[in-house]
């Protein structure tokens, strides 16, 4: 039999400097534990990635082979973040600081291999912010971003839109309960992930 399910692979970050408890794999951890109740045509798979531009390198292109997914979702933590924060774009240059390990890119690029400085997402952040805004059963808000920040959530992102920019979305979440708690939080990309592959859905029609 065909499988008919919508592959989502979710990836959180370890923990760094100021967030010894990452909340981005909290809140990943936290929705692969609720799952979504509504739908049973969703795989979720979750991956905790340390905070290493080497690591990211080497690990999202695996997940991509690995699992094929239909949406591959980034999560960070932003200490300055009191909402969900839903990326549009990512950038390939200037990535001067230090990771967990102390290390940089080489040349501070992310992909040595593009020209390009900036690779934006297909998915429409602002619909997929209207929705999770507009859900009254959500209980976080929901904004936009165009600068993830130079550092691993901008690093990560740009690993993966140069891979597949129609299905490929990063989210930054406050830390946690400031304001938001573990479970308010996957509420949040829970229905974020419900959010974009209802539009892919309707891009692919």
């Amino acid at each position: 039999m065909p499988n008919n399910k919508n592959k989502v692979v979710l990836t959180g970050f370890g923990p760094f400097k100021d967030h010894p408890v990452n909340a981005s794999w909290v809140a990943a951890s936290t929705l692969a534990t609720i799952g979504f109740p509504s739908r049973d045509d969703i795989d979720l798979v979750t991956c905790e990635i340390p905070v290493e531009y080497t690591t990211v390198k080497e690990t999202v292109p695996t997940l991509w082979n690995e699992h094929k997914p239909d949406l591959m979702v980034h999560v960070g933590v932003s200490g300055i973040a009191n909402a969900i924060t839903l990326e549009q774009q990512a950038h390939n240059d200037n990535y001067c600081k230090k990771d967990f390990i102390g290390q940089c890119p080489a040349d501070y690029k992310c992909v040595s291999t593009v020209p390009t400085d900036c690779l934006m997402s297909g998915i429409d952040m602002d619909l997929v912010c209207i929705e999770i805004n507009n859900d009254t059963n959500t209980p976080v808000n929901a904004v936009t971003s165009l600068d993830p920040g130079r550092y691993l959530c901008d690093f990560i992102y740009f690993t993966s839109l140069n891979i597949d920019r129609s299905r490929t979305a990063f989210i930054h979440v406050p830390p946690l309960n400031d304001p938001y708690s573990a479970h308010e939080l996957a509420l949040g990309l829970q229905k974020a992930i419900l959010a974009m592959l209802s539009q892919l859905r309707d891009n692919d029609h």
